[in-house]
């Protein structure tokens, strides 16, 4: 598969370094130039993409929403 355009302007090419799986939902860690990414997304995807350890990937952050916490 070839993306020749997106709309998505927050992303971030990194490589897979951690998969936490579970029997609905995985969680996956990239390990970008900004720092760790991490994606909740379904078993069935992280499959059918064949994610695992050192996969190239680009994860594409769409947020309508983002808190804010005080230190």
């Amino acid at each position: 598969m070839s993306v020749t355009a997106i709309n998505v302007r927050n992303q971030f090419r990194g490589k897979v370094k951690e998969i936490i799986r579970g029997p609905v939902v995985s969680e996956v860690d990239i390990d970008t130039p900004a720092g760790i990414v991490t994606s909740v997304i379904t078993t069935r995807s992280v499959d059918d993409l064949g994610l695992g350890p050192g996969t190239e990937v680009v994860a594409l952050v769409k947020a309508t929403e983002v808190s804010v916490a005080k230190l």
